[in-house]
């Protein structure tokens, strides 16, 4: 037990294991040991596989273009975040309740069991996340590339903007602990 609280205390202070060159994370950005800082953007999904097929193709033409603009080495990412649907659940029983029209209802209680079949099973709800990430040393330079990453995507008719500060702790939590998450807290804290 004493040995316990040792290592706890000892893990308090600890940002980060002493193996891994991670400095901090701090204004969307890993600053690493040798002063590079890696980050990037978050990107909003979108279905483009919901369009007609001339739409559809313009989407990846236009994704092309814009990954064909990145002149600079880049990591892309994706993530599954699990997601708890408790609060929607909670937010669609209250509109049932309140509705009075029989049709919406029917929509919202065909919702309402669909939200708890998902809630049955064994598998956890997830939201994939979509990042662009780069590394640089230079703060000038990395929003400008921030900047350019967001308007290109723009054109290519999807939402992003800079990566937070939770979104790059939740990345390195998962890649150090294989894709689980952990349930003690964050893998480091900010500087």
């Amino acid at each position: 037990m004493r040995q316990a609280i040792f290592m706890a205390k000892k893990l308090e202070k600890a940002q980060t294991e002493n193996w891994l060159p991670i400095k901090g994370i701090q204004n969307g950005e890993i600053i690493l040991d040798n002063g590079v800082r890696v980050t990037g953007v978050k990107v909003r999904p979108r279905n483009i596989f919901i369009l007609d097929y001339n739409s559809q193709s313009n989407a990846i033409f236009n994704l092309r273009n814009f990954y064909n603009t990145i002149d600079y080495p880049f990591w892309l990412i994706v993530s599954d975040r699990p997601v708890d649907i408790n609060v929607y659940l909670a937010q669609l029983k209250l509109l049932y309740n309140s509705v009075q029209t029989q049709a919406i209802r029917k929509l919202v209680r065909e919702d309402i069991d669909k939200a708890n079949l998902f809630m049955s099973k064994e598998v956890s709800v997830t939201d994939t996340e979509y990042f662009i990430l780069f590394k640089d040393r230079r703060p000038e330079m990395i929003q400008k590339k921030i900047q350019n990453l967001v308007s290109g995507l723009a054109s290519a008719g999807l939402q992003s903007a800079q990566v937070s500060n939770d979104d790059l702790r939740v990345l390195v939590d998962g890649f150090m602990n294989g894709g689980d998450t952990t349930k003690f807290g964050t893998v480091m804290s900010t500087i």
